[in-house]
């Protein structure tokens, strides 16, 4: 069960530098846009093909979403997984052999293509679902320069932390409600058990280092507020600002004490070669007893063989506010995937209309184990409890949704040096120097 912005076990970093060299080599010519596509099924208006990360079972499941409505309309969706999409995409644009589809894991990378005339733009369905069944926020993922090129697919609330209520119960430790709470109860755990409370796995195979990405945009949404995270992510706020080393100092406290980490796997420096996906079995062993992910982890927890419940083995709280704000209302990071489209055939369309539908939202969430953003989504189709809770988040109007912000950077810097930094900054490297390094990343222009 992989997706890049659930599991992000997605391509290397080489592979984003290729992506970024093929795309600045372009002329600025539309690759294949129009009528053809340029897929398997580009000339063939009875199949749709679509291009995306989404592999292994929760391809089937996304195959299965889609299988009833490809009878209903007489059209053959031909769904292809890789690993190396961000630089493959890129690749098969420029050669004219693109897909019909694209299911982008980030809206800085379909932006990019938009902006190199590859995507033609979404048809008024499109439009008018995005409009009807998404936030102005979700909208604007899908935005380039005021033009709509796909509405938003699946989602996934990030900032959980993992831990188990019976444990806490009976050693009588509360869930924190400011970020220096989280930090007294660590210290607390700590001090009481003599052992590492946190387990961190930064590892994703090529990937490895965006679980590291998802802590400082945390940090930097719940300490500075959205006005700094909206400029740090345009670069008009570096990485080398305060507001941002402030972040990694915060985080810092908790992944870079060895007293704090790495429950079950070893020191600071093994954060970086432990796996993401293990630290769920620490979590249901009791080896680990609190732990940072996103809500699709919970599929990970009961594959390790605990049930996640309020009142189950193993739950979650978010990452809470470093003031609380008195009426309740959460602040959260996320992420999600945008459909966009490398022709403008009527069952092209007719596809990306149907992807951005409640009908669809409801048929592959009530597959089990993701979630949307879609308002037209029920959120008592979701799999699980904490899946549950995370759709009621992204549905109310209250709470404050920030999209990851290393998918929203141009991919030199959010899965390039970024992701580096978080590797070489567990490996020893002084702050400055990181903070130095991943800024170096943006593009000149």
């Amino acid at each position: 069960m992989m997706t890049r912005n659930r599991r992000r076990i997605l391509a290397s970093v080489a592979a984003f530098g290729a992506a970024g060299m093929v795309l600045a080599g372009c002329s600025g010519g539309p690759g294949t846009t129009n009528g053809g596509g340029g897929g398997e099924g580009g000339d063939d208006d009875n199949v749709v093909t679509v291009y995306g990360t989404i592999s292994g079972t929760e391809a089937e499941l996304l195959e299965e979403s889609w299988a009833e409505w490809e009878e209903e309309n007489d059209i053959d969706i031909q769904y292809e997984a890789s690993q190396e999409f961000e630089a493959q995409i890129a690749v098969r644009a420029q050669g004219g052999s693109a897909p019909d589809l694209a299911i982008f894991p980030q809206p800085g990378l379909l932006a990019d293509m938009a902006t190199r005339d590859y995507l033609v733009p979404a048809p008024e369905e499109v439009v008018a679902n995005a409009e009807e069944y998404w936030s102005p926020l979700w909208q604007g993922f899908g935005t380039v320069d005021g033009t709509v090129y796909g509405a938003p697919l699946m989602a996934s609330v990030k900032g959980w932390v993992w831990y188990s209520p019976a444990t806490f119960a009976e050693n009588g430790w509360e869930i924190p409600t400011t970020w220096d709470g989280l930090k007294e109860l660590t210290a607390q755990i700590a001090g009481e058990t003599g052992a590492p409370p946190w387990c961190v796995g930064f590892g994703s195979d090529a990937a490895t280092g965006w679980p590291g990405t998802d802590w400082i945009e945390d940090v930097v949404l719940r300490q500075s507020g959205t006005d700094v995270y909206d400029q740090w992510v345009t670069n008009e706020i570096p990485f080398t600002d305060p507001q941002i080393k402030s972040a990694f100092d915060e985080v810092a406290s908790i992944i870079l004490n060895p007293e704090y980490v790495n429950a079950g796997y070893g020191d600071v420096q093994s954060i970086g070669t432990t796996p993401f996906g293990d630290p769920a079995t620490a979590l249901a062993s009791g080896d680990c007893l609190l732990h940072h992910q996103a809500s699709f982890y919970d599929g990970f927890i009961v594959d390790a063989g605990a049930t996640v419940a309020e009142d189950g083995d193993i739950w979650a709280f978010q990452t809470p506010p470093f003031e609380e704000s008195g009426d309740g209302a959460a602040t959260v990071t996320g992420g999600g995937e945008i459909v966009g489209a490398f022709d403008d055939s009527a069952s092209t369309q007719a596809v990306q209309v149907y992807l951005s539908s409640p009908e669809w939202a409801n048929s592959r969430v009530s597959l089990g184990g993701v979630i949307s953003a879609n308002k037209g989504l029920d959120p008592e189709n979701a799999s699980s409890a904490i899946l549950t809770e995370a759709i009621k988040l992204l549905q109310d109007d209250a709470t404050t949704f920030r999209f990851d912000a290393s998918d929203l950077m141009p991919s030199s810097v959010g899965s390039g040096t970024f992701w580096q930094g978080m590797r070489d900054w567990v490996n020893g490297t002084d702050t400055d120097t990181i903070l130095e390094q991943i800024e170096a990343g943006w593009p000149s222009s």
